[in-house]
């Protein structure tokens, strides 16, 4: 019953405030993401690396979420849900305040591990806004709450990479390959130095409003919750929760689908701005492929204010799920089949290859999963929703294993391509590898059809 889940069925009204505070959250969830975007090319070229090598930026971010949700659950058991955003907040600030060595020594594994301790600062925070959020109001319009948290995400995604862009690499046209490679040594290092340390100042200042953040949440009107109010699973060991939790196949199966569903929307809007500089947009200044991800998160946003007007009034969150998948396996194809020949011309940019365009439509396939898989995935699972949660914080992890995986796949095809003298005709590697979403978007329709239905392994 919903009055047994966390706050109380008469207080559930009062679901303004929360909101709000949620909302800022998220808005910060999604800004710190999304910089991974721009990052990948623009680390490509000031740490020399190859296609595969960047999508480590993804990996590091991303298994961060595997390997501290869990603990980050040990966590928020022992300090509250309210303390543990604080926390979060703070840890990410961390993250960002490290950029600053990483950027004076330029060294990718540093960058790398700034980006594993920002990771685990989100991990904190979504293991315990996630089942905040589901809990706060009735469960048949959790997917509406999240839609709108979502939003605020996706703005921020939207709004990240513009940023970055315009404050710290809008000379990017400056540092193009081509201009590095016909450096000397001395000035090629100097000139990768100096791009690599124009990401100090902007880090150190996100970091310090972080760091105010940490401080607003810590003294928030945010109300502490209990997911556990009849004590059902309090005295068993976290292993013991996670064996109970697996118990229940609509988790074990949502669990699955939203680590392929993440690899999905973190490939759609990383991977797009490497497309792009592959498909030579550039536009005036020469950055115009860092804007790119941007476009993937206006589909998103999208979505998601689809989402908050038409769930649960007019759809409801298996209908949605259910359209997401096959839109998904649809665009897809689209993406694959399409020639990267055929431009689109959009008022006040560059002419955009069709492929890109579609690329960035699988944010409005994406929009609508991550909010419809949560509560479908914790629905009846009593005490373990915490647990859930934190189980379901780990299939982040889909953003680090797939996008590795989608850059090795294209990267090794370029090559192939290169190596063969057909790099001008051939289809390139970063369009084909977009065939590994397939799987992705077929598991998310069948959890829409099916498997959110099961309540005992072998029994629907």
């Amino acid at each position: 019953m919903l009055q047994n889940e966390g706050i109380p069925l008469e207080k559930r009204s009062n679901t303004i405030m929360p909101m709000i505070i949620l909302s800022i959250l998220f808005f910060i969830f999604g800004f710190v993401t999304w910089l991974n975007g721009p990052l990948i090319p623009f680390f490509k070229l000031a740490c020399e690396l190859t296609e595969s090598q960047s999508y480590f930026v993804t990996f590091a971010f991303y298994i961060a979420y595997f390997v501290m949700a869990i603990p980050s659950s040990w966590v928020i058991e022992k300090v509250g849900y309210k303390n543990g955003l604080s926390l979060g907040l703070g840890v990410i600030a961390l993250g960002a305040f490290m950029f600053y060595p990483a950027a004076e020594a330029r060294t990718f594994e540093l960058f790398l591990i700034a980006l594993f301790v920002m990771g685990t600062g989100l991990a904190i925070l979504q293991t315990a806004a996630g089942p905040y959020v589901v809990v706060i109001g009735p469960r048949e319009s959790a997917a509406a709450r999240i839609s709108i948290l979502g939003v605020a995400n996706k703005l921020a995604g939207f709004i990240a990479p513009l940023a970055l862009t315009a404050l710290v690499l809008s000379n990017m046209g400056d540092y193009t390959a081509e201009k590095i490679d016909a450096l000397d040594v001395v000035a090629r290092e100097a000139a990768l130095d100096a791009l690599a340390l124009q990401l100090q100042s902007p880090y150190i200042y996100m970091g310090i409003v972080i760091l105010v953040l940490t401080v607003a949440i810590k003294f928030s009107p945010l109300p502490e919750i209990n997911l556990d109010e009849d004590g059902q699973v309090a005295h068993l060991s976290i292993f013991q929760q996670i064996r109970g939790a697996f118990k229940h196949p609509q988790l074990v199966l949502g669990v699955a689908t939203l680590t392929l569903y993440v690899a999905a929307e973190v490939i759609a809007g990383d991977s797009i701005g490497g497309f792009g500089k592959h498909l030579g947009i550039y536009g005036e200044n020469g950055d115009f492929y860092l804007k790119l991800t941007s476009f993937t998160m206006t589909s998103m946003v999208i979505g998601y204010v689809l989402g908050i007007f038409l769930i649960p009034k007019y759809v409801s969150q298996m209908a949605a799920l259910k359209l997401s998948g096959l839109l998904g396996v649809i665009i897809v194809l689209a993406i694959v089949l399409v020639p990267d020949t055929i431009l689109v011309h959009l008022p006040g940019m560059p002419a955009l290859p069709l492929v890109i365009v579609l690329v960035s439509l699988l944010g409005l396939a994406n929009a609508l999963c991550w909010p419809a898989i949560w509560p479908l995935a914790l629905e009846g699972v009593g005490g373990y929703t915490k647990i859930g949660g934190a189980l379901l914080v780990m299939g982040i992890v889909g953003g680090a294993i797939f996008p590795l995986m989608y850059g090795a796949w294209a990267g090794a095809i370029n090559d192939a391509n290169l190596a063969n003298g057909v790099a001008e005709t051939a289809k390139s590697g970063n369009q084909i590898a977009y065939l590994i979403l397939i799987p992705a978007y077929l598991m998310i329709t069948f959890y829409a059809f099916k498997g959110y239905t099961y309540r005992i392994w072998g029994k629907e």
